[in-house]
C-alpha cells in the first residue's frame, strides 16, 4: 500500500517590508521594491530561473534549484509554510559560484516534508520570492500512521491517500511466487499488447494453454476497462517504448482525462519514476502532454533503464510496455560519406552480437525499406548496411544507426553535379563504406562468439562430470525445493506415460490426482530414484486424464495430463471421399469429409502438398463434425490431389482424393515440321498437346489454306496415335498453310499453325510477259496494256506485278503487292505526278511468286494531250428564288488551258456579277438575284485547238400571288364553267400556270381535277344534283403553289338551269341513312415487332364519324397508331406491334341517324 501526500499551498508575503510591487519576466515571481527610485546601476532582486514543483517517491533525493540576479548581490533563504528547515541533516542549502545556482536539497525525503516551500532573495533595494510545491509518494503501510490517518485527513487537507491497484510491486515488496503462479508482468503486457504479439509473449513466459489465457485475459480487460472509465473517457494510440533517433527512448498514448487535474504517475518495475513536465529537458525522465497525447521519454539510456514501464492515472494502470536492452556494441562504426549528386551512398557497420534488425535514422527521422532506401543485413546478422539511392543535395545530413541503446552516426555530404544546363542521369556507382574489410571483421567476431559458446558448453559439461563435492555437515538440513516440476502432457491412448519431478534433497513427497491422493495400483506405479520422483502408467487410458500434483514440504508443482487418440475417419466415408470428383471447366467442385467431433482438432486441406487457404475461388467450411471444400468456377489448374488432414495433440490422420477438371485439350505442341514435300505430296509432323484436358485425345483435325487466300478447308483427320499427315491433293509450286486441332470428348483445342507456308515441290517462277504499251496518258493517269508470258513453265498465272521507275532514277517501285495481283492484262496507273516521265515493267505471278520482269516500256510523260475545249455534264436551265445567290458551275476539259468568256443575252456581264476561273472549272456568281437577272448566259472556252460555247437559261422568280375572284356558271346540265381573274405574276412569268381542286359534300376531301392550265377558265364535268361543290384555284410556277382563291359554293338551287320535265312528275329520292358495317374486323395474331394493318368497311349518310378503341379506351389521339378513312374503308396501321398492343379493338361509326360498331382481338406473339 502506498500513500500520496500533497502539500497545502499558501500565498506568500514579504516579511517586514512594505514597498512598491514590481512585475518579473518569470511567471510566478513576486517582487517588492523598497525605494520608489533606485540609484543608477542598482537593481532589486529577481529570478532568472525559478524552482519547479516536484512529485517524488519517499526515500528519494529531492532538490530545488534557482538562479537570482540583483545589484548588490541578493541574499537567498529557503523556508517552508508548515515547518522548520534549520535541521541540516534533513535540509541543505547550497550555492555554486560557477553556475550561480542556489540549491535546496532534501536527501531521503519523507512524507512529512510534503509542503509549500519558498525561495526568498533580498538586498537593500528590494525583495523577490517564489513558492514551489513538493509532493511525496509514501510507500508501504505503517500501522501507527494508519491509525492516525482519519485525524490527518480531517485536520490537514493537503494529505491524500492513494492505493495503487496494479499487482506489479517494487522489489522490496515482492514475495516469492508459488510454483505454477504466473508473473503479473505477463498479464500487464498482454493487456496493452496487440493480438499479433500474444504468441511471442506467451512463449516468453511459458504459457501453452491459449484458450484459458484468452478467457482470463478478457475477464481482466473488462475489469481494467471499468476501472479506467472512472478517470479516462477514451484511450487509444498505444505505442510501445522504443529507441528514437536522438538516442532516447519513448512511448506514447492518446488519453482523454475526465478531470484534467487528475494525477499521472510513471512506474518502472513497480517503483515510481520521478519526473516533472517543466524540467523535461533537464531531467532524465520527462512526460510531455500535447492536447490529448502523452509522451514519456528517457534520456541518456543505460542498461539499468530496462524494465516494465507503466502509466497510471490516480492509481489505475492505463498502459504497460517493456523496455528490453540487448547487449550489443558497434565494432565498426559509420563513417562520413561524400557522394556526387545522382550517385548511391552507403553507410555500413559491424555489431558485436547478431542483431536481426537495427533502426536507421536520417535527420532524426526513422528510415524504412523502400524506393529511396535499401536496408541490408548479412546472413550472420553482424553486418548492417544502409543504401541511399539516387542522392540529391536535399539528402545531405546526419544519418545514424541504433542497436539497443547503442548508437553511432555520420555525415552524408552531397556535391552537386558539375554538368550544367542539362539534367544529369542517375549514376551506377556507390560512394561511402567503412573503409575496412567488414567480412573479415564479422568472421573474426563470429569465431569469437563460437569460441565463447563452446567454452560455456565445456564448462557445463565439466560441471556435470565433476564428482560431487564432499558433503558439508550442517546443523540444519536445507529445506526441500523443486528443481524440475511438472508441465501439461498429452498422452496417446494405450501408450506408456511417465511423470517426473526433481527436488534438491532426497526426501519423500506426495502425489495427487484431481486433488485426491494417488497411490500405486491399477496400472499406476509410483517410485523414487534418488532426487527424482516418478509416476509411471503402463497403458494410458481416458480415465488417467486429470491434474497431477506433487508436493514436498511447502512446495508443490502440478501439470495437466490429457489422454486421447489420433483422429479417425469412418471407413465408409473414407471410401466415398477417396473417389475422384470429376467436373467440367466453369463448374463447381465440392469435397466433404465427416469426422467425430473432438476438442483441439485442427482441420487442414491440401492440394498437391500445398495447404489451401480460404479466399478467392476457394471456400472452406469447418464445422465440429465435418468440413467442406468448395472450388468455384473450376479451371484446369485446379485439378490435382486433394488431401484433408485432421490433427490434434496426439497425432494426425490424412485422407486423399483427386479433383479432375475436364476441358477441351490444349493445342498440339509445335513447331509443325515438314517431313516431305514433292510436286504431289506434303507430309507434316507435330507433337501431342501438353494438356489433354483431363481426358485422352481421340483424334487430330488438319485444315489447309492456300497462300493469298482467306478460306481454310478441312483436308483430313488422323487418330490420336498418329501425329503425322500426308496431303496428296497439292499443286506443284503452290504454297500452303496448315493448322492442326486436337479433339477429345470435351471439344476441340486451339489450333497449332505453321509459322511459314510450305510449297509443294520446288519453286517454279513464270517467264517474262510482253513489254507494257502505253494506251493513253493524262496528267493524273497513264493507261497500260501488255501480253501474257509465252512461257508459263507449266504453272498457272494468277496475276501480274506492275512496277514503275521515274526518269533520272534507278529504283523500281511496285504499284501493287505480290499478294494483291493485277488479274487483267491492262491497268490504269493513277499514282503519277504531272509533268514527270516514267517507265513501266510487269512480272507474272503464280503460286510460287513473281517471275522474271518484262523489258521496260518507252518513257511516257504524265500530261494531258492537246484537245479542243469541251464541257462536261452542263446544266442548260436553272431556277432561283429571288434574293438567293446564283452559282453556275461549268466543268471543262481543254489542253492547253482555254480563255473563258461569259455573256448575258449576248451582252457583257453587269459589274455585280462575278466570274471565278480555276483549273478545269469556271463559275458565274450573282450574290443576290433579282427577277431582272433572268436571262440566257453564254460561256465560251477558246484555245489553240478550237473553241466551245454553251447556253444556260437562268430564271429568277418567286412564289406566285393568288389568282383573282372565281365565278361559277352552269351552261348545260352536269357541267360548270369556272372563270377567274389572272394572277398578278402571270405577265412576269411565262412558266406560270393554274391548278384547280374540287371538293363535294359526299367525301369532304380535296382533289386536283386539273393541272397545268395556261388559261383563266375551266369546265367542271359530272356535276350531280343534290351535292354541294367547292373549288379552289392555285397559281403555280417553278417556286411552287400560291395561296388558293376559293369559289362560292355550288349546290341545290344554286344557279341551276331548269330541266324540262316534259309533263312527267318527279319523285324526290333521299340517300340519308344510319351507319352500318359492310366488312367487319378480323382477328390478328402478329409476332412481336411486326407491322399490322387492320381494316373494315363502313357506310352511312351523312358520312359517319369514325372512332377507334383499345380495351374501351379511345386511341384516336395516340401517335402510336395511324388511322385513315378512305371512302368508307377504315384502316388502323401499327408500324411495330408490342406486347402491350394486345387487347380488344373496336370501331364505332356515328352520324345524326345512329351508330354502328364492330370489334376484334389482337394477340401479339412473343
Amino acid at each position: 500500500m502506498s500513500r500520496f501526500r500533497k502539500s497545502k499551498e499558501a500565498d506568500g508575503t514579504a516579511v517586514g517590508q512594505v514597498g512598491f510591487k514590481k512585475k518579473s519576466k518569470v511567471p510566478g515571481v513576486m517582487i517588492t521594491q523598497f525605494l520608489e527610485t533606485l540609484p543608477e546601476g542598482k537593481t532589486h532582486p529577481d529570478f532568472t530561473r525559478k524552482p519547479i514543483a516536484l512529485t517524488i517517491q519517499e526515500g528519494k533525493f529531492a532538490f530545488f534549484k534557482a538562479i537570482v540576479t540583483g545589484d548588490p548581490k541578493p541574499t537567498v533563504t529557503w523556508v517552508r509554510n508548515n515547518g522548520d528547515v534549520s535541521d541540516t541533516s534533513i535540509y541543505q542549502a547550497k550555492y555554486d559560484p560557477n553556475s550561480d545556482e542556489h540549491t535546496f536539497e532534501m536527501p531521503n525525503v519523507q512524507p512529512e516534508q510534503a509542503d509549500t516551500y519558498k525561495c526568498i532573495a533580498v538586498n537593500e533595494y528590494g525583495q523577490a520570492f517564489v513558492a514551489v510545491v513538493l509532493n511525496v509518494i509514501e510507500v508501504g503501510f505503517k500501522k501507527n500512521k494508519a491509525l492516525e490517518q482519519p485525524a490527518e485527513a480531517t485536520n490537514e487537507n493537503f494529505k491524500t491517500v492513494l492505493k495503487r491497484k496494479s499487482k506489479i510491486r517494487p522489489k522490496s515488496e515482492k514475495t516469492e511466487r508459488k510454483d505454477g503462479e504466473i508473473d503479473p508482468k505477463f498479464w500487464e503486457l498482454l493487456m496493452s499488447a496487440e493480438k499479433k504479439d500474444y504468441e511471442s509473449i506467451c512463449a516468453e513466459y511459458g504459457i501453452t494453454d491459449f484458450r484459458w489465457m484468452l478467457k482470463k485475459l478478457n475477464e481482466m480487460k473488462r475489469e481494467r476497462e471499468e476501472e479506467q472509465a472512472e478517470f479516462v473517457k477514451n484511450l487509444s494510440g498505444l505505442k510501445p517504448i522504443q529507441v528514437t533517433g536522438d538516442g532516447s527512448a519513448s512511448f506514447e498514448l492518446n488519453m482523454d482525462l475526465l478531470e484534467p487535474s487528475s494525477h499521472v504517475y510513471i512506474y518502472k518495475d513497480g517503483e515510481m519514476v520521478p519526473y516533472t513536465q517543466d524540467l523535461g529537458e533537464k531531467m532524465k525522465h520527462s512526460l510531455n502532454q500535447v492536447g490529448r497525447k502523452f509522451v514519456f521519454s528517457v534520456k541518456d539510456l543505460l542498461p539499468d533503464d530496462a524494465g516494465l514501464y507503466q502509466l497510471d492515472v490516480e492509481g489505475v494502470t492505463m498502459f504497460s510496455t517493456e523496455f528490453k536492452i540487448p547487449v550489443v556494441d558497434f565494432l565498426v562504426k559509420l563513417q562520413e560519406v561524400k557522394a556526387i549528386e545522382r550517385e548511391d551512398a552507403v553507410f555500413e557497420c559491424v555489431l558485436s552480437n547478431p542483431f536481426s534488425k537495427i533502426q536507421w535514422f536520417g535527420k532524426n527521422l526513422p528510415l524504412e525499406q523502400g524506393d529511396k532506401f535499401d536496408i541490408e543485413v548479412s546472413e550472420d546478422k553482424l553486418i548492417h548496411r544502409l543504401v541511399i539511392k539516387d542522392c540529391m543535395v536535399v539528402d545531405k545530413g546526419i544519418y545514424s544507426a541504433c542497436a539497443g541503446i547503442k548508437t553511432c552516426n555520420a555525415w552524408l555530404l552531397v556535391e552537386p553535379d558539375k554538368e550544367k544546363g542539362k539534367k544529369s542521369v542517375r549514376k551506377t556507382t556507390r560512394a561511402g563504406g567503412s573503409g575496412v574489410d567488414l567480412l573479415q571483421v564479422a568472421q573474426e567476431q563470429q569465431a569469437k562468439l563460437e569460441k565463447v559458446k563452446e567454452e560455456r558448453k565445456e564448462q557445463i559439461k565439466a560441471a556435470q562430470e565433476a564428482p560431487p563435492p564432499p558433503p558439508v555437515v550442517q546443523e540444519k538440513p536445507p529445506a526441500p525445493e523443486i528443481s524440475g516440476g511438472l508441465s501439461d502432457v498429452y498422452a496417446l491412448r494405450g501408450t506408456p506415460l511417465e511423470l517426473t519431478v526433481t527436488i534438491n534433497v532426497e526426501c519423500d513427497g506426495a502425489w495427487f490426482k484431481d486433488g485426491e491422493p494417488l497411490a500405486s495400483g491399477g496400472g499406476v506405479t509410483i517410485f523414487k530414484e534418488g532426487l527424482t520422483h516418478k509416476v509411471q502408467i503402463a497403458s494410458a487410458q481416458d480415465d488417467d486424464s486429470g491434474v497431477y500434483r506433487f508436493t514436498v514440504g511447502e512446495h508443490s508443482t502440478q501439470g495437466k495430463v490429457t489422454v486421447g487418440g489420433v483422429p479417425e475417419f469412418d471407413p465408409d466415408e473414407l471410401h466415398k471421399f477417396s473417389k475422384p470428383v470429376v467436373v467440367r471447366v466453369g463448374q463447381n467442385a465440392a469435397f466433404k469429409m465427416p469426422f467425430p467431433p473432438s476438442e483441439g482438432l485442427m482441420v487442414s486441406w491440401f492440394k498437391d502438398g500445398t495447404e489451401i487457404k480460404d479466399g478467392g475461388g476457394v471456400k472452406i467450411l469447418k464445422e465440429p463434425n465435418h468440413s467442406r471444400l468448395l472450388f468455384r468456377d473450376c479451371l484446369r489448374t485446379d485439378a490435382g490431389e486433394i488431401k484433408i488432414q485432421l490433427k490434434n495433440p496426439f497425432g494426425a490422420v490424412e485422407a486423399t482424393s483427386r479433383l479432375i477438371v475436364l476441358d477441351r485439350p490444349g493445342p498440339p505442341e509445335g513447331p509443325v515440321e515438314t517431313v516431305e514435300t514433292t510436286s504431289t505430296v506434303i507430309e507434316i509432323k507435330w507433337s501431342p498437346p501438353k494438356d489433354d484436358g483431363g481426358s485422352a485425345v481421340t483424334h487430330y483435325i488438319i485444315e489447309r489454306q492456300p497462300v493469298n487466300q482467306s478460306l481454310w478447308t478441312k483436308v483430313g483427320d488422323v487418330t490420336a496415335d498418329r501425329t503425322t499427315y500426308r496431303d496428296r491433293n497439292v499443286t506443284h509450286g503452290k504454297k500452303y498453310n496448315y493448322r492442326i486441332y486436337a479433339e477429345n470428348p470435351e471439344g476441340m483445342s486451339d489450333a497449332l499453325e505453321t509459322t511459314d507456308s510450305i510449297m509443294a515441290g520446288v519453286l517454279i517462277l513464270s517467264g517474262p510477259p510482253g513489254t507494257p504499251t502505253v494506251v493513253s496518258a493524262t496528267k493524273t493517269c497513264i493507261h497500260l496494256t501488255w501480253t501474257p508470258p509465252e512461257d508459263t513453265r507449266g504453272v498457272p498465272i494468277v496475276g501480274y506485278l506492275l512496277e514503275k521507275m521515274k526518269k533520272d532514277t534507278n529504283q523500281w517501285i511496285a504499284i501493287n503487292a505480290v499478294n494483291e495481283p493485277i488479274e487483267d492484262i491492262k491497268f490504269a496507273v493513277k499514282d503519277v505526278t504531272e509533268g514527270s516521265e516514267y517507265q513501266f515493267r510487269v512480272s507474272a505471278i503464280n503460286e510460287s511468286g513473281a517471275g522474271d520482269p518484262s523489258p521496260p516500256s518507252d518513257m511516257v510523260c504524265a500530261k494531258n494531250p492537246n484537245m479542243r475545249p469541251c464541257f462536261k455534264d452542263p446544266l442548260d436551265f436553272m431556277v432561283v428564288r429571288a434574293g438567293n445567290s446564283v452559282r453556275i458551275k461549268m466543268i471543262y476539259e481543254a489542253e492547253p488551258p482555254p480563255q473563258i468568256t461569259w455573256l448575258k443575252d449576248d451582252e457583257p456581264l453587269s459589274s455585280w456579277i462575278n466570274v471565278i476561273n480555276t483549273e478545269g472549272m469556271s463559275q458565274l456568281v450573282i450574290p443576290s438575284s433579282k427577277r431582272s437577272d433572268s436571262a440566257i448566259y453564254t460561256i465560251t472556252a477558246k484555245n489553240s485547238m478550237g473553241e466551245a460555247s454553251f447556253d444556260i437559261e437562268v430564271r429568277v422568280t418567286d412564289e406566285p400571288k393568288s389568282p383573282g375572284p372565281v365565278e361559277i356558271e352552269q351552261t348545260v346540265h352536269g357541267k360548270l364553267l369556272l372563270s377567274w381573274e389572272p394572277s398578278p405574276d402571270q405577265e412576269l412569268d411565262d412558266r406560270l400556270y393554274y391548278v384547280v381542286s374540287q371538293s363535294d359534300s359526299n367525301n369532304r376531301m380535296w382533289k386536283n381535277v386539273s393541272d397545268r392550265l395556261f388559261t383563266n377558265s375551266y369546265t367542271a364535268l359530272n356535276i350531280l344534283p343534290g351535292i354541294e361543290y367547292h373549288f379552289r384555284i392555285f397559281a403555280k410556277n417553278d417556286m411552287g403553289l400560291s395561296d388558293p382563291s376559293l369559289s362560292p359554293p355550288w349546290g341545290v338551287n344554286s344557279n341551276r338551269v331548269p330541266i324540262a320535265t316534259n309533263g312527267l312528275n318527279s319523285t324526290e329520292v333521299s340517300f340519308e341513312r344510319p351507319p352500318s358495317i359492310l366488312v367487319p374486323l378480323k382477328v390478328h395474331t402478329p409476332p412481336n415487332g411486326y407491322q399490322l394493318f387492320m381494316t373494315c368497311a363502313v357506310r352511312g349518310c351523312p358520312i359517319p364519324n369514325i372512332s377507334w378503341y383499345l380495351n374501351n379506351v379511345c386511341i384516336n389521339s395516340d401517335n402510336h397508331y395511324y388511322m385513315t378513312n378512305s371512302f368508307g374503308v377504315c384502316s388502323l396501321y401499327i408500324l411495330r406491334v408490342r406486347p402491350k398492343d394486345t387487347g380488344v379493338y373496336k370501331v364505332v361509326a356515328v352520324n345524326s341517324f345512329g351508330q354502328a360498331e364492330c370489334s376484334t382481338k389482337l394477340i401479339v406473339k412473343e
